[in-house]
């Protein structure tokens, strides 16, 4: 095992980690993604009564089954999660097998929990099948961090965060904060969300679904497309070749659904957790942009990054042109995206191949996905409705 870091340091180390979406469910398979043009979204006419959109979606197999003390929230949501766990779950209990069950927390995101799993049967409920019995525990936000806890029999902490788009960033940062505080040895946090009509006909009703594939900070962008993800990691304070280094946050409120234009309250999470880390804005590799390729949403994170990195041309890219926007996942599938980077020192994610929006053009977009030096920081970005922003920095060493 690795040296213990000091109390005074918030950095915590990622022990184990394992992330699953469109982009597949293996270093390889994210690299090769996220390093070629090719794209990884599909046409679906499931979701949106009489029009096709393009989404992310997990092309896997999910688990079967779940044991019987999970059949109240059995969901596709948490057989995502568990699908998820599977693949790391004999080395999380190898290393948890050190602490008291009463030590070990869980901390994740979600903005769909279950729901999608019952809204066949809230149709035909709200259509005057009124005795139809539906059970929501499945689709309750607290569902799924209680359906992990009781799958492992941890007796720590466990509950879910739902700040819609940056909801499993959000746990990671709250995962970090247990650890500092003393509360807890070794956290899982991450996210999970699944596709669901209810979030690809809200987003259709706020005109934000983009007609084609989605081009963060491009000329043409329309919207987004939407995407699904599971991305959890283990927490705890002992080192690891990469670091959860920080988390800055901040809340807007400026609007329900539109970020401050200026961009005010992502710039002050970016510094909060550059701050935080004990680094500079001239220490960060590259930087994951939140980039939803709605105009706004775009155009204001342009102006915090050019207020926080001023005349330093970090290397920024979105993904979500190869992910969809994963909602209550997309600061955990990001995280994983960040990591493998650290980890890799290869490579860096392309950004969309469109043409950038002339107004947004002054930043160093990567073009080019070899890596040309060494990365010891990246930051990743998620900005949500209601000005719920944080920024996370990952290292590959403590400063």
């Amino acid at each position: 095992m690795g040296d213990k870091i000091t109390t005074q340091h918030p950095a915590v180390g990622i022990q184990l980690s394992v992330g699953l979406s469109v982009l597949g469910n293996t270093a390889e398979q994210i690299r090769q993604a996220l390093t070629t043009q090719q794209n990884s979204l599909s046409l679906s006419k499931e979701f949106i009564p009489e029009k096709q959109v393009w989404v992310g979606a997990y092309q896997q197999p999910l688990i079967e089954t779940v044991p019987a003390c999970l059949q109240d929230v059995d969901s596709r949501n948490l057989r995502f999660a568990l699908t998820a766990l599977s693949s790391i779950e004999s080395e999380i209990r190898d290393y948890t097998a050190q602490f008291d069950r009463k030590r070990l927390a869980i901390i994740l995101g979600t903005s769909t929990s279950g729901i999608a799993d019952n809204e066949i049967l809230l149709k035909q409920y709200f259509n005057h099948h009124s005795k139809i019995e539906i059970n929501h525990y499945k689709q309750e936000m607290g569902s799924l961090a209680k359906g992990l806890q009781m799958y492992l029999g941890w007796e720590g902490p466990a509950y879910t965060i739902s700040t819609a788009c940056s909801s499993s960033a959000k746990a990671m940062a709250a995962g970090q904060r247990l650890i500092n505080a003393g509360l807890a040895d070794a956290v899982l946090v991450g996210g999970v969300d699944t596709l669901c009509r209810l979030t690809l006909n809200g987003f259709h009703s706020l005109e934000s679904l983009s007609n084609d594939l989605c081009q963060p900070f491009g000329a043409q962008r329309d919207g987004i497309n939407i995407g699904e993800a599971a991305g959890l990691f283990l927490l705890s304070k002992e080192t690891a070749p990469v670091m959860l280094m920080s988390a800055g946050e901040s809340m807007d409120a400026w609007h329900i659904s539109a970020p401050h234009p200026e961009g005010k309250g992502a710039a002050e999470a970016m510094q909060k957790a550059l701050d935080m880390a004990g680094v500079t804005a001239h220490d960060i590799g590259y930087l994951n942009m939140h980039g939803t390729a709605t105009p706004q949403n775009d155009a204001m994170e342009i102006k915090a990054v050019q207020t926080v990195f001023q005349h330093y041309d970090v290397p920024i890219s979105s993904s979500k042109h190869k992910t969809g926007h994963c909602l209550g996942a997309a600061g955990a599938i990001e995280a994983v995206i960040c990591q493998q980077v650290l980890a890799d020192q290869s490579w860096l994610p392309l950004h969309h191949p469109g043409s950038i929006d002339p107004e947004l053009d002054e930043a160093n977009y990567v073009l080019d996905a070899a890596l040309q030096q060494p990365v010891h920081y990246v930051m990743s970005n998620s900005f949500a409705f209601g000005g719920s922003n944080i920024s996370l920095i990952f290292g590959t060493k403590l400063k």
